[in-house]
């Protein structure tokens, strides 16, 4: 969304609050290749609300990855989220390309929440009628892009593209998915503090918001309900086991928090279609480290009685075989916002 530069091969990389991921593509006669890619998890607060808290150990996981899986380019696609990121949709009367650069300044100024000289902003057209068009405006604080790109110059990095969270994952569904174009899709990231919810037509983002709820409420509930230390309920949350801890425990204090991100979830789609006239969402896809919590996806398919499917990034795109493998066949879906990034390489920048 933001191109600080141009790059012929970038580094798909996402800072979450839980891992740091990296994925390197490279283009096939099938489509694309995963060239490498690597994880590497992030103490406890490190990365609080998509805001960088900790840089030296950021910077040194990202430094680690980079090493330990011999990536070459020193280019990367990165991504943000939260609070100091604003995504809308406005609707403007005709005008022409040069017209609407001007405008975009002044309408902006009526449809973000911050002073226009402390964000980056950027804008696409999407569609047009005869005497209306819509315009997707985005705005980021420039201090929330300045957290990630110094992070990647500590580590020797060159941020050239800065995303959204939503819109990588959108890029990631749309190289591996058959898109209809006339059908409402719900993309939900459920990451470790926030979730990117993501609602598309064909290829056209309708409504974008993220929320503050993710996969540590589920580590703080079984914590503070179990008296668990914090690796105790992570390795619960995802289907381990503990001494002491009976199936029906675990299931209903994750039940419990799936309610709460259902509950967001619910709002998010009753406000879309309080906006969006004759909208109706057909289909929901989740992604994200915390997309695989036992219950969530059959909850969802429960709550909204519609296919809800976990968004596999390698669907059209070739993983690799042997080591490494079988962090991807475990989970996937925490890797689609990393593969999204990585797809920039392909555009023009």
């Amino acid at each position: 969304m933001f191109n600080l530069g141009k790059s012929r091969s970038l580094v798909g990389l996402d800072i979450g609050s839980s891992s740091v991921k990296a994925v390197e593509l490279k283009r096939n006669k099938a489509g694309y290749e995963l060239v490498s890619f690597g994880l590497e998890p992030l103490a406890q607060d490190t990365v609080v609300d998509g805001a960088i808290m900790d840089a030296p150990s950021v910077a040194e996981k990202i430094s680690l990855i980079f090493d330990t899986q011999k990536i070459k380019s020193k280019d990367v696609a990165t991504s943000v989220s939260g609070h100091s990121v604003i995504v809308k949709r406005v609707p403007m009367p005709l005008m022409t390309e040069e017209e609407l650069y001007d405008r975009v300044q002044a309408e902006a100024s009526q449809h973000i929440p911050f002073d226009i000289a402390d964000v980056n902003l950027s804008y696409q057209l999407l569609e047009a009628t005869e005497n209306q068009m819509d315009v997707l405006l985005v705005a980021v604080k420039k201090d929330k892009i300045l957290n990630h790109t110094n992070v990647l110059a500590q580590a020797g990095k060159t941020p050239v593209v800065v995303d959204i969270d939503a819109f990588a994952l959108q890029n990631c569904y749309e190289v591996n998915y058959d898109l209809d174009p006339s059908q409402v899709v719900a993309l939900l990231n459920v990451g470790a503090s926030v979730m990117n919810i993501n609602i598309i037509r064909g290829w056209t983002p309708l409504f974008t918001r993220d929320v503050s709820v993710g996969g540590n409420q589920y580590t703080d509930a079984l914590q503070k309900e179990l008296d668990l230390s914090f690796e105790d309920a992570e390795k619960l949350k995802m289907g381990g086991t503990h001494a002491g801890v009976t199936e029906e425990q675990r299931t209903g204090i994750l039940r419990s928090v799936s309610d709460i991100l259902i509950l967001e979830i619910q709002k998010t789609f009753d406000f879309f279609r309080a906006t969006a006239s004759g909208e109706h969402i057909e289909r929901i896809f989740v992604a994200g480290g915390s997309s695989q919590v036992p219950g969530l996806v059959e909850a969802l398919r429960q709550e909204f009685s519609i296919p809800v499917d976990l968004l596999n990034p390698f669907l059209k795109i070739v993983p690799p075989i042997g080591e490494g493998a079988d962090l991807i066949d475990r989970n996937p879906s925490q890797l689609a916002v990393a593969v999204g990034l990585a797809l920039r390489s392909f555009e023009k920048l």
